[in-house]
């Protein structure tokens, strides 16, 4: 029995029969190839997916806390400017009252030297009147007796003495 010409099974089966040389070389070079991958290659690879996993799982989680952390983050800005809101609204009705009564103070003080000017124009207009009507009445005396002797043609009244 030759081991090139060697059969492992009874039957002839042309060129499929396996020769016991090529299949030990085969089965050799196949537990070589086999270590080196499951030695060398294998644990490098599984080590790379297990890496990457791990950076994908990790970001993911990091992700997720970025998420949670804006949330939060926001919540507060908005929390913050709701109260700014309401301040601003206070403030803003503070404001208009106090512009309210400025207002008011201002009209009554206003309404106040208002009346203050006209008595005392009133008053001057009274006076001014009065002694108006003093010398008119002095004149209006003395022309209307000149006038009257101009028509009657004689003295009248206080002129005839």
């Amino acid at each position: 029995m030759t081991l090139a010409n060697s059969q492992i099974f009874k039957m002839d089966l042309g060129p499929l029969n396996p020769v016991w040389a090529e299949l030990i070389l085969g089965l050799v070079l196949f537990g070589i190839t086999f270590l080196i991958l499951a030695k060398g290659v294998l644990p490098k690879i599984k080590r790379t997916i297990e890496q990457r996993e791990d950076a994908i799982e990790g970001g993911t989680d990091r992700a997720d806390d970025l998420r949670a952390e804006a949330a939060r983050v926001r919540e507060q800005y908005e929390a913050e400017l709701a109260e700014a809101r309401h301040e601003a609204a206070r403030i803003r009705s503070k404001a208009v009252e106090e512009g309210s009564a400025a207002i008011a103070a201002a009209r009554a003080e206003g309404s106040a030297e208002r009346d203050a000017i006209l008595a005392a124009g009133t008053a001057k207009i009274a006076d001014e009147r009065a002694a108006a009507e003093r010398e008119l009445n002095a004149d209006v005396d003395a022309w209307a007796h000149t006038l009257a002797a101009r028509i009657v043609g004689e003295p009248v009244g206080a002129d005839r003495a």
